[in-house]
């Protein structure tokens, strides 16, 4: 397919900068996924890259040649767009064949091209029906099935499962990374949701303010987030942040003295803390456990029962924490509870909000989907 890069890319609008100078690589095949909360630039961005705006300065490159002076139509793009934006007139096939037909392609041609989108989007069952007569999910299909037929070199998507309720977001995610896996295609997700980011990327772009806060494999950005707002932002429920301050520190870690008396070691690199220090710890939900002897504790507010898991939040002096605990917790709203942490699942931030680094490099963390299926084909 091909590879894109972007090369100190800004973007203003007027005297307002939303992009502030972005630098990207994404390789051939990748599934790479812009997400970060509403307002941080992710579908400026990808805007740039369709040609629908056009880049106040820098570069945007595909395979070694510079486009940013190519209309949309000429950068051998496609775009799927929230919209589904279907003709309600056409028939599925019709609507999938259309920018075909606009491109002059013969009628043998263009329904070849589409028969074999409706295979691998499984519509074949319906190329017939017309719009108003699918589902939200076959309709975004078709969207998508739109974009295959022109066999793009690079596929953009804009937050196109939005309009979706919550059981066909999880059924169309499954779909996109197996016509990732199927189509071999570079591709560009867009979404706020998290949750998409981490289950269909290799590699996610993490925007905050149209600046890039951090690059990384889904796992390297849940185990070692360059700082707190990524820390924040990946993972569901979100991290939890206590105030802590520095005993000692060194090289081989950095001991800091719990909310209480309590104190702990975190294997964090602590060359530049000093004693005494004010630092930020945080432990992500999953990470808290119950323990009757446990150097934490706090008073259950809110209980969220949802099967298998259980979500206590806890007034911890000012600050409200969220456990996810075993579904079968026994606890009650009011109950005080001890609980929890293995320090090397600690993250400390400094006053500017940057993480420490770890001393531990989780084993998953720069596993991606990309090296799995190189695996899967050497063993071929």
């Amino acid at each position: 397919m091909a590879t894109l890069q972007l090369n100190s890319v800004v973007k203003r609008f007027d005297e307002t900068q939303v992009i502030q100078g972005v630098d990207l690589e994404v390789k051939d095949q990748e599934f790479v996924v812009f997400v970060g909360p509403s307002g941080c630039g992710k579908s400026t961005l990808l805007r740039m890259i369709a040609g629908l705006e056009s880049a106040t300065s820098g570069d945007i490159v595909i395979e070694g040649q510079r486009i940013n002076d190519l209309g949309p139509a000429e950068r051998g793009l496609a775009m799927v767009f929230q919209s589904y934006a279907l003709y309600p007139h056409m028939t599925v096939e019709d609507n999938m064949g259309f920018s075909l037909r606009l491109a002059g392609v013969g009628k043998e041609e263009r329904r070849e091209k589409v028969g074999e989108a409706a295979r691998i989007l499984q519509l074949e069952p319906l190329l017939d029906r017309k719009p108003k007569a699918l589902s939200g999910g076959q309709r975004q299909r078709v969207a998508i099935g739109r974009a295959i037929v022109r066999n793009p070199s690079i596929f953009l998507f804009d937050e196109p499962l939005s309009n979706l309720d919550a059981a066909l977001r999880v059924q169309m995610r499954i779909e996109l990374a197996r016509l990732h896996e199927e189509l071999k295609a570079t591709m560009i997700y867009v979404t706020h949701d998290q949750i998409e980011a981490m289950t269909m990327a290799d590699k996610i772009v993490v925007l905050q303010g149209g600046v890039v806060e951090q690059v990384g494999s889904p796992m390297e950005l849940y185990h070692h987030p360059r700082n707190r707002f990524v820390a924040g932002f990946i993972g569901s429920p979100k991290m939890n942040f206590l105030p802590v301050r520095v005993v000692s520190a060194g090289s081989d870690g950095v001991e800091v003295r719990l909310p209480g008396s309590d104190t702990t070691r975190v294997p964090v690199d602590g060359r530049t803390c000093e004693a005494d220090q004010a630092l930020t710890l945080g432990i992500r939900p999953e990470h808290l456990t119950l323990d009757e002897t446990g150097p934490l504790r706090g008073r259950i507010q809110v209980i969220e029962r949802l099967g298998g898991q259980t979500s206590l939040y806890v007034e911890m002096g000012d600050d409200l924490l969220t456990l996810m605990v075993d579904g079968d917790v026994t606890h009650s709203v009011g109950d005080e509870i001890r609980f929890n942490f293995e320090p090397r699942r600690g993250h400390l931030f400094t006053d500017d909000d940057l993480a420490l680094e770890s001393l531990e490099r989780h084993p998953l963390a720069y596993l991606t989907r990309q090296d799995n299926r190189a695996a899967s084909d050497a063993e071929a």
